[in-house]
C-alpha cells in the first residue's frame, strides 16, 4: 500500500488489516487511532521523540478525556490546546504528516 496523497485516501486505506510498512511511524499511529486501536497508536506516539509525536500524544490523551495530560503533551508540540472537534484534528493531523 503506498503513502495516500490525502486524507479520502487515508480513509479509504481503514479497509486494510494493517498500514503499510513503508509509512512514517506518525502516520501508522494515527492509522491504528483511526481503525479504534487507541493503544496501538500511543504505543507508537510514545516512541516518538519529536514535536509530531507529541501533538499525536496530546490527541490521543484528548481524545481519551484527560486534558491535563493532554494539555502537557499540547504545550510540549508547542500548539495550544485545540478547539476543533476530534474529527478535525484527525484530518489536521493526517494532512500535516502528508504534506511536511
Amino acid at each position: 500500500m503506498e503513502l495516500p496523497e490525502n486524507y479520502s485516501e487515508f480513509q479509504d486505506s481503514l479497509s486494510e488489516q494493517n498500514p503499510s510498512n513503508n509509512w512514517p511511524e506518525g502516520l501508522k499511529a494515527l492509522w491504528h487511532e483511526a481503525k479504534g486501536d487507541w493503544e496501538a497508536s500511543h504505543d507508537i506516539a510514545q516512541e516518538m521523540q519529536s514535536t509530531l509525536g507529541s501533538w499525536i500524544h496530546a490527541y490521543l490523551h484528548r481524545k481519551e478525556g484527560d486534558e491535563w495530560n493532554a494539555g502537557y503533551w499540547y504545550r510540549r508540540a508547542g500548539r495550544p490546546f485545540p478547539k476543533i472537534t476530534l474529527e478535525q484534528e484527525l484530518q489536521t493531523l493526517v494532512e500535516f504528516v502528508l504534506y511536511q
